[in-house]
């Protein structure tokens, strides 16, 4: 039997294999943490990072964490169209498709991100 981070680090393989960021269609990878989500957008070709961003926590309010992935994936989407980028390839990085990981690609597809 497969202890919990073999079986992350077997799917992120398996999804790392597969999929690709393109110039034309950028690599759009998650990284969640146990308090924050990060996303980045990646150029496999030229080995780029062209942008990433973290979720902010603001004092004023307060908001749970997949409501900040939801933001996070809106703020994404606005900064992608900043550099001109509209296709991405969307990378789970071996984390289920559920939670705070939807809810950031919720976000990036109401924001006007496509993939």
């Amino acid at each position: 039997m497969l202890e919990k981070k073999e079986k992350l680090k077997k799917r992120h393989r398996s999804i790392r294999a597969k999929v690709q960021g393109t110039e034309e269609r950028p690599r759009l990878q998650v990284f969640r943490s146990l308090k924050h989500i990060y996303a980045q957008i990646i150029d496999d070709e030229k080995s780029v990072t062209i942008f990433s961003l973290k979720d902010e926590i603001s004092s004023g309010t307060k908001k749970t964490k997949t409501e900040r992935a939801f933001q996070l994936g809106e703020k994404v989407a606005e900064k992608a169209k900043e550099k001109k980028i509209e296709k991405v390839v969307f990378d789970r990085s071996g984390y289920l498709y559920h939670g705070r990981v939807k809810a950031l690609a919720d976000g990036a597809r109401k924001g006007g991100l496509k993939f």
